[in-house]
């Protein structure tokens, strides 16, 4: 089963009546590489159903439609029939729960079980030709919400958004200790660690990010705490939070302590951003996991 091809649809209307098809394409965010394979890859551009090219003239009322060209998924990913929790799908995104202990893409040391595996397997079996495009990502032991782009069109319209700021990302975490301050900002550069490949640290030369936080509840021994991304470094919250001396619980490459719970007590729980057709806002949630959840209930006040 194939799935006709990705098409984008509009009605001329009199203020863009007599621009070329080329500038109303690229006022509709239309990238030139995506551009370049609509008119030499498999795509084509037709006003009232004919072909034409990027330099007609376009008059009121007309229909310009843009066909995409089929994506080709990686060979080198491999589908897997695995779960995978849909918390919103339509024919452009979807939105997913990722649990911890799943990677969000393949690694070098692990070429299977990955979110994009199962993705993968879903695209064929739902009759979608395209490769996974992960507009966000998770690391293998933080749950929640990940958005996931059907289209590469679509993956270029929402990274446009995560570059903008306006794709908003909500986390939860329990760190070590009381934080002193209900809510406050970490602006600290971000860098690898010389004699490591995975871990990163704070330090000078690295790359700006910028976490918000904010106290939802404070225990005797720990802290529930909210937190928002103004960035997106690797590994950001993680290093943030052990830099002002609370690592999460259960983050032992960062300082937490296992224990009570078998990975890094992190969580996406929100994400709020323009959907990229209408333009219009949507937020979605994921409630914490049981892990967390027991960790919670166990701490003292």
């Amino acid at each position: 089963m194939l799935v006709a091809a990705f098409t984008l649809e509009w009605k001329i209307s009199s203020q863009d009546t007599g621009k070329l098809v080329r500038e109303f394409i690229k006022e509709q965010n239309i990238s030139k590489t995506a551009l370049t394979d609509i008119k030499f890859a498999g795509g084509g551009i037709f006003v009232n159903k004919d072909p034409v090219t990027v330099r007609h003239r376009l008059n009121e009322d007309e229909v310009l439609k843009v066909v995409f060209p089929h994506e080709k998924p990686s060979l080198e990913l491999k589908p897997e029939n695995l779960p995978i929790q849909i918390v919103y799908e339509d024919p452009f995104m979807l939105v997913v729960n990722k649990p911890a202990n799943q990677q969000s893409i393949p690694s070098r040391e692990s070429r299977t079980g990955s979110l994009a595996n199962a993705l993968l397997h879903y695209y064929q079996s739902t009759g979608l030709n395209a490769t996974v495009h992960l507009v966000n990502r998770l690391d293998r032991d933080t749950s929640g919400l990940l958005l996931v782009a059907k289209h590469r069109h679509i993956h270029h319209l929402l990274s446009e958004q995560q570059k903008a700021g306006s794709l908003k990302r909500t986390y939860e975490a329990i760190v070590h200790g009381v934080l002193g301050e209900d809510s406050g900002t970490i602006d600290a550069p971000i860098g690898r660690k010389d004699d490591s490949i995975i871990e990163r640290q704070v330090r000078e030369g690295g790359q700006r990010a910028v976490t918000h936080f904010r106290v939802i509840q404070k225990h005797s021994d720990c802290t529930h705490v909210q937190l928002q991304l103004e960035t997106g470094r690797t590994h950001q919250i993680r290093v943030h939070l052990s830099y002002i001396g609370h690592p999460i619980v259960g983050d032992d490459l960062y300082g937490g302590m296992v224990g009570e719970i078998k990975r890094q007590a992190l969580h996406c729980c929100e994400l709020k951003f323009l959907h990229p057709m209408d333009k219009k806002e949507v937020v979605f949630y994921a409630e914490l996991p049981d892990d967390m959840k027991e960790l919670l209930e166990k701490a003292t006040f």
